[in-house]
């Protein structure tokens, strides 16, 4: 294993020594994890948010604020192109997993969760450039690309890097960062959802919306 110790033509093993730069990397790779929580724990707020909804799905959001009759959130929200706002990223990262798959296997991992950077870096622009649905969703693509390489890279690069003796607390850092991140992203979507504002203002919400939620 890469840095859980080094065998001997005896058959023993030295324990790699657990150092600041180890720690540190691995507190960094983990860092894909609170990436893929932030983006799932974000998407079901967002899509409430009636600025967003009137920017870039105005069905629905007749539905929502005009049409006060409907009381199903089924029949508010039963519509394609918001379910494809939702699902692009987790199939978008389902295939990308098998690209990933094949980078970190030929590659390695630390150039995998590199591409995987790219990705969400690609993914946060078009999102904040967008102004319509077709953009929204490309960068929402992109974003689930982001997740499927980071997913496929950083758990077996903290188990390869990581020393034997706290190679469970660093491996479980990927899955800590996942629900820190969801926690972050209700958090963000309870404050953001608190803000009341109309004309330019309103405008102005939206492009934050779409910038740092999608």
């Amino acid at each position: 294993m890469a840095g859980g110790g080094f065998a001997t033509s005896g058959g023993g093993e030295f324990e790699a020594k657990i150092t600041p730069i180890v720690i540190i990397s691995c507190i960094m790779a983990a860092t894909g994890g609170l990436m893929f929580g932030y983006d799932v724990g974000v998407s079901g707020g967002v899509t409430s948010m009636h600025p967003f909804l009137k920017k870039f799905f105005p069905a629905v959001y007749r539905k929502t604020v005009l049409e006060a009759g409907l009381d199903s959130n089924y029949c508010k929200y039963d519509n394609q192109g918001l379910q494809l706002f939702t699902s692009s990223l987790y199939l978008a990262a389902l295939t990308s997993t098998f690209f990933a798959s094949y980078t970190t296997r030929t590659m390695g991992r630390r150039l995998t969760m590199l591409i995987a950077g790219f990705f969400f870096i690609a993914g946060v622009a078009f999102n904040a450039a967008a102004q319509n649905l077709a953009i929204l969703i490309v960068g929402r693509i992109l974003l689930g690309c982001g997740v499927g390489f980071a997913n496929q890279a950083v758990p077996v690069f903290l188990s390869e890097i990581a020393p034997s003796r706290i190679r469970g607390a660093l491996n479980i850092l990927f899955q800590l960062n996942v629900t820190i991140g969801i926690l972050f992203a209700n958090l963000v979507n309870y404050g953001t959802n608190k803000i009341s504002v109309d004309g330019v203002g309103d405008y102005l919400l939206v492009w934050l919306v779409s910038q740092h939620f999608s």
